[in-house]
């Protein structure tokens, strides 16, 4: 990303996206440690870091999904028209 790029600009989008796809990996194998040790400890109870495992991830993801949801509104606003919706 070039030094000048403001957050709209496409260089800023792209790399957005491209760390909601590798933060969504990271949560689905977050989720799959996390079901795979509660199986494996059916009686014992897990550490509670465990629990907190799958719940890291998901913050970046709501971060950087908000942010791609809210593009094409932004867009929008910033041309003057409505965007659909409520």
């Amino acid at each position: 990303m070039s030094a000048g790029a403001s957050p709209s600009s496409p260089a800023w989008n792209k790399w957005v996206r491209q760390i909601h796809r590798w933060v969504s990996l990271a949560f689905t194998a977050g989720v799959i440690v996390n079901t795979v040790i509660i199986v494996v400890l059916r009686q014992a109870q897990p550490a509670f870091w465990v629990y907190l495992l799958a719940l890291v991830p998901l913050v970046g993801l709501f971060l950087t999904g908000l942010y791609l949801w809210v593009l094409p509104h932004a867009a929008g606003w910033r041309l003057g028209r409505r965007t659909g919706g409520f």
